[in-house]
């Protein structure tokens, strides 16, 4: 294969890009080969990993009428923030 065909290593700021996909099982399976092997390798991006999945677990029991005003306001600011990088 030649050298601009081959797929390189992600480093952690791609593998977090990537983790949304991957937890949702859409993630093209290149994509996902390349972000195991990055998370096989760094226990930074392996913990965000797992602090994601625990996240989802949990707000998976929340119902918004359970949060705070204030923490539902905080959200959506967090969201809006994150969608504009």
């Amino acid at each position: 294969m030649m050298w601009w065909k081959k797929r390189r290593a992600i480093v952690c700021e791609q593998a977090v890009r990537l983790m949304a996909g991957y937890l949702d099982g859409v993630l093209p399976d290149a994509d996902r080969a390349r972000l195991e092997a990055h998370l096989s390798g760094c226990p930074h991006c392996s913990e965000h990993l797992a602090q994601l999945r625990i996240a989802i677990l949990a707000a998976g029991h929340v119902q918004p009428d359970d949060l705070p005003e204030e923490a539902v306001d905080d959200l959506v600011e967090v969201f809006r923030r994150w969608q504009q990088h």
